[in-house]
């Protein structure tokens, strides 16, 4: 059933919860059912009670949480379900969380914001992530939905992220010249940035554009980006990041006490979190 729970969160929420917490770590739920435990299968719904039992085991220690929506949209109506009822127990039982619809969406006019509809008011998500190739009215139609936020990929931590992203421009690097360009867009203000934890170098430059905004970062973890290196250029002053761990996490076991070491291995990220705050 569609999620009709109101709901918004601001970025000062987002901030003081990183404050509280003394974590700024997402986890990422892309569910693979080859991947998890067996045990799980007997279930009506295994994606939903995998993620059910990893949020609720986890919770405490994360302040957001990122389903890649391909990961359910390839299980059919099926998947979609377990997305919608994902969305719905995390805005129900844990509404402190900051949630991200992983879905990469980006097309033009009406049609982006019918996906901003569908991830917004419909499963009533925080914020989705956007392609901006096709530019300003790609996704600026995301940008009117008031108090939701938009994570526009701005360097992605893939193999031949840099194919595009990399290419020099008259002045300037590609990926620059999008970021430039995004803040003169109307209420940039709500726009975030994926920047992949494996492009560290790349940090320093970054928040040179966009100094205060936040950037969601995959790729620490299974991807072997360097947290500390991230947040020595990365962090500013409203911490500013989001690190996604998805498969170090959450694939962390594979029998019952799955949660449990998805709980360990969650709980060792925001240790270095911790770390790295109190050394501010």
């Amino acid at each position: 059933m569609p999620n009709f729970i109101s709901r918004t969160m601001t970025k000062q929420e987002l901030i003081e919860q990183i404050k509280l917490k003394k974590s700024f770590l997402c986890i990422g739920l892309d569910i693979d059912l080859n991947k998890i435990p067996t045990f799980l299968l007997d279930f009506e719904d295994p994606i939903f009670e995998f993620n059910k039992r990893i949020i609720d085991a986890t919770h405490h220690l994360a302040v957001a949480y990122k389903p890649n929506t391909a990961f359910y949209e390839a299980y059919g109506i099926k998947g979609w379900t377990s997305l919608e009822k994902t969305i719905t127990y995390l805005n129900e039982n844990y509404p402190e969380i900051f949630t991200i619809a992983d879905a990469k969406r980006g097309d033009i006019g009406n049609t982006s914001t019918m996906y901003a509809k569908a991830f917004f008011e419909d499963l009533n998500f925080d914020s989705v992530t956007v392609a901006p190739y096709m530019g300003s009215d790609s996704v600026e139609p995301f940008l009117a939905f008031k108090n939701k936020f938009t994570i526009m990929l701005a360097l992605t931590s893939n193999k031949g992220g840099l194919d595009f992203q990399g290419l020099k421009t008259a002045n300037e690097t590609l990926y620059k010249e999008v970021l430039k360009t995004s803040l003169t867009w109307k209420n940039n203000e709500q726009l975030m940035y994926v920047v992949g934890a494996t492009k560290a170098e790349y940090f320093k430059g970054i928040r040179e554009v966009v100094p205060n905004h936040f950037l969601l970062v995959p790729g620490v973890g299974a991807q072997g980006g360097n947290l500390q290196e991230v947040c020595k250029y990365g962090i500013n002053d409203d911490i500013g990041l989001l690190i996604n761990s998805s498969r170090g996490i959450i694939y962390a076991g594979n029998d019952e006490e799955f949660a449990v070491d998805a709980k360990q291995k969650a709980f060792e990220l925001q240790q270095e979190m911790e770390v790295i705050l109190n050394s501010l």
